[in-house]
């Protein structure tokens, strides 16, 4: 079979109802990424009412006001049993804002309302009157630098089973303490950045794929991919105001 027949399946959780600051940017990366590199993408966009799909070999999701975490909140608890087995398995996964919250042990409102995650990553997050907005700078041994955008008032704090994403250089990342931002489990990534993250930050989406065609085909052959826009507006990006 040849590179060109190859089919990755993309599965986007919940695009209805968790995609602010461009998340569903994310998708089209993953997309385009896969055809350059001579692979087949397939998306499934699951929302709430679907069937889950029985098998994925890239998952993401993003972000989503309070009012969209409830109203996915019982269809996630639902599935979560898959995704965490998935997760195990080392199903490469990237979650944005509201998916990286309930993708932890909880998330507590403001209100003291608590909402149960499905405990694939090892964090807990509580809802603070501090918003932490802004154009933010990070950096990881993996990844190098990482830039996005972030705009959340709830707080995340990683436990001793999760490694921090990045470390932030500019801005706040999961709360105004530690100077970490998002989690990294496995091959599961959880972040605070929008903007949306892949399309400034290729490294990141390149993870994801290899990742992925290495876990189903076991190999990963690809070309070079002239990243010159990308590099552009990370310079631009990196620039900004907080």
């Amino acid at each position: 079979m040849s590179d060109a027949k190859k089919q990755i399946v993309i599965v986007q959780l919940y695009p209805r109802d968790m995609n602010i600051y461009g998340d569903h940017g994310n998708l089209q990366v993953l997309v385009r990424r896969l055809e350059w590199y001579g692979y087949a993408p397939k998306v499934i966009h699951y929302n709430v009412g679907n069937t889950f799909p029985k098998s994925a070999d890239i998952v993401i999701g993003g972000g989503g006001q309070d009012s969209g975490q409830e109203k996915i909140h019982a269809d996630l608890l639902k599935i979560g049993p898959t995704l965490k087995k998935w997760a195990e398995d080392g199903t490469p996964m990237l979650m944005v804002c509201g998916l990286y919250q309930l993708f932890g042990h909880f998330f507590r409102t403001l209100n003291n309302v608590s909402l149960e995650g499905i405990g694939v990553l090892d964090v807990e997050t509580y809802g603070t009157n501090e918003r932490l907005i802004g154009n933010i700078v990070t950096t990881s041994d993996a990844f190098g630098e990482i830039i996005g955008y972030e705009n959340h008032s709830g707080q995340t704090f990683l436990g001793e089973h999760v490694k921090p994403f990045a470390t932030v250089v500019r801005g706040a990342g999961n709360n105004s303490k530690d100077g970490h931002e998002g989690a990294i489990y496995k091959n599961v990534i959880g972040t605070y950045l929008h903007g949306s993250i892949l399309p400034k930050n290729p490294a990141v989406a390149d993870f994801l794929i290899k990742t992925a065609v290495k876990r189903k085909y076991h190999a990963f052959s690809k070309d070079l991919i002239d990243d010159m826009f990308a590099d552009m507006a990370r310079t631009i990006a990196r620039e900004r105001p907080r």
